[in-house]
């Protein structure tokens, strides 16, 4: 969860009520969602929030909730902006990798040293978060006055402009930050520590992303940014530009850096982005809408509401809303541009519980003629569970996320493919051979697909702790999915029971004995009839019937799977599935 360093004596400036003493301030705080979690040296409040906040991760954002939940501040606030005097012109040589950009003028900046540090936070917070490491999105911020624009093509009274190009790694030279010598985009990437940190954002590209004004190269994005333009309490006009992967999200990055300044009594300048097929004009400072109906928001809450009351409490959580009445009451909401968390409908039901304070809803009996109890499955689940540990087995809790080769290559599985436009699997496909049900924009190359199968992941755990004694008796219940597009969400998913037995002299009757004691606790009929698997060794493998029903496999690792996962002792074990036990 994020932390963000916030100064209180600048929370109370900004919020306009300097007589909140600290304890009031934690509680303030802790009613929009923020824990606090203690302090720095410098006496500031280290604060934990939820990451769908994003406009939160300074110190202006901070007060701005405030300000609504104190009633100071009501419904949607839009900048007032000037028309736009500089224009980033978007060459064709910019990387495909990184093809998209934004930016915006702040003028009239008084920035002191707690502005400044808050506004180097913030960049650095939306980095790791909705920038993703700034692999999705970048920022640079720029001391304007020591920008020199070229003429905008096609562009008339004076406009500036800056290029986004493309450059090679060997190409011109800049001073980067925290340098005192002149080095090409190459250099950057092995000579300077900002460069090798963020090196594998970009070592793969034919060509760099670079951005130049009429004297030359002054950003290196996603990397570095250079000295000319580098920002101190003095600079009070700034350029901000982005770089990334996804247009929607560096300019909803954009939104939330220029509300910030403009808490700090900065004047937001339009620019215009110039790509060789439109122009964008930028920031994008539209709102979104979404309508919520009355009952729903009745239901979800548990209290009874006037319309009035209703759109009182959206105002207060700085949306603006207007109740519509044809047939059924609904509300018409206006969701400001900063605001990245507001998805779907519940999440304007969650904004109004806020602003009506979570901590005053009266608990009671839903209207229905049943009370809540545990789900059959889990039930069976918990249980399943309990007899495992019973047998001796270390119960584990793995990430339902892995890569294609963990999940199929590393286990001798054949990869199928993901993209075939229909997708119905194979009945007598291999357990976890299946289609994988894969992200389309994964953040981690080991975090590709939902896993297939469970023993797998219970592979990995025996492959990171040979260094630990033996035996290793580990089981799991957990998730696993395939990919089929016979089911209404196009993915079936289920839950899986897997074990695994590393030790001196592990085999097939040692998997064997525990399973049929796990299925004698259930009371459920076991066979094991021969049957081949890729993953285990021939001969000493078997498919697991239950009641009838194949739903499993059992048997010995392959010695090559062990020496894929540097194993050196033998590994049994089985999966199959928990409804089995019902």
């Amino acid at each position: 969860m994020p932390v963000v360093d916030v100064d209180p004596d600048e929370l109370r400036r900004l919020t306009g009520h300097d007589e909140k003493d600290d304890e009031a301030l934690k509680e303030d705080l802790f009613a929009l969602g923020l824990e606090f979690e203690g302090e720095t040296e410098d006496g500031l409040l280290q604060l934990e929030f939820a990451p769908d906040r994003l406009d939160r991760l300074s110190v202006e954002g901070v007060a701005r909730s405030l300000r609504y939940q104190y009633g100071d501040d009501r419904g949607v606030y839009i900048p007032d902006t000037n028309d736009a005097d500089w224009t980033i012109e978007v060459e064709g040589s910019v990387p495909d990798e990184r093809p998209y950009v934004t930016g915006a003028v702040v003028r009239g900046l008084d920035l002191d040293e707690a502005g400044l540090e808050s506004l180097i936070q913030l960049q650095e917070k939306l980095h790791a978060t909705m920038g993703r490491k700034r692999a999705k999105g970048a920022i640079g911020v720029h001391d304007l006055t020591m920008l020199k624009g070229a003429s905008a093509t096609g562009a008339s009274g004076g406009r500036k402009s800056i290029r986004y190009t493309g450059i090679e790694p060997d190409g011109e030279t800049f001073v980067p930050l925290d340098s005192d010598r002149e080095l090409t985009p190459g250099e950057v990437l092995t000579d300077h520590p900002t460069g090798e940190t963020y090196a594998g954002l970009v070592a793969d590209y034919e060509r760099y992303p670079a951005i130049y004004d009429d004297v030359g190269l002054f950003s290196f994005p996603p990397v570095i940014n250079g000295t000319r333009t580098e920002v101190e309490t003095a600079s009070r006009d700034l350029f901000i530009e982005m770089t990334g992967t996804d247009q929607w999200t560096i300019d909803r990055m954009l939104n939330i850096v220029c509300y910030a300044l403009d808490a700090r009594g900065g004047r937001v300048e339009r620019v215009d982005i110039d790509y060789p097929d439109r122009t964008l004009d930028r920031p994008d400072l539209s709102t979104d809408r979404k309508t919520v109906g009355h009952d729903r928001i009745e239901s979800l809450l548990g209290v009874s509401f006037d319309p009035g009351e209703v759109v009182d409490l959206l105002e207060r959580a700085g949306l603006d809303a207007v109740a519509e009445e044809d047939g059924t009451l609904t509300y018409e909401v206006a969701v400001p541009p900063y605001r990245v968390d507001v998805l779907h409908p519940l999440d304007v039901v969650d904004d109004v519980g806020r602003a009506y304070g979570f901590n005053d809803l009266e608990p009671r009996y839903p209207d229905v003629g049943t009370i809540g109890g545990r789900h059959e499955r889990s039930r069976i689940e918990d249980a399943a569970r309990d007899a495992l540990v019973g047998l001796g087995f270390e119960d584990m809790l793995n990430f339902h996320m892995t890569s294609e080769a963990e999940n199929y290559e590393r286990m001798g599985l054949d990869t199928p493919s993901a993209h075939d436009d229909e997708v119905t699997p194979d009945p007598d496909a291999p357990l976890g051979a299946r289609p994988p049900v894969t992200i389309t924009e994964p953040y981690s190359e080991d975090y590709t697909m939902v896993r297939s199968w469970a023993l797998p992941s219970l592979t990995m755990v025996l492959e990171r702790n040979t260094h630990r004694a033996y035996p290793q008796d580990l089981a799991e219940i957990g998730l696993a999915a395939h990919r089929d597009d016979g089911a209404n969400t196009r993915v079936a998913e289920r839950r899986t029971v897997a074990g695994v037995l590393a030790r001196t002299d592990a085999s097939y009757e040692d998997a064997k004995g525990k399973l049929q004691a796990l299925c004698r606790v259930f009371d459920v009929d076991l066979s094991t009839p021969p049957t081949d698997h890729p993953s285990f060794i021939d001969g000493r493998t078997a498919s697991i019937v239950i009641d009838g029903d194949e739903v499993g496999v059992i048997g010995e690792l392959h010695p090559r799977v062990l020496v894929e996962h540097d194993l050196e002792l033998p590994v049994a074990g089985f999966e199959f599935r928990l409804d089995a036990l019902r």
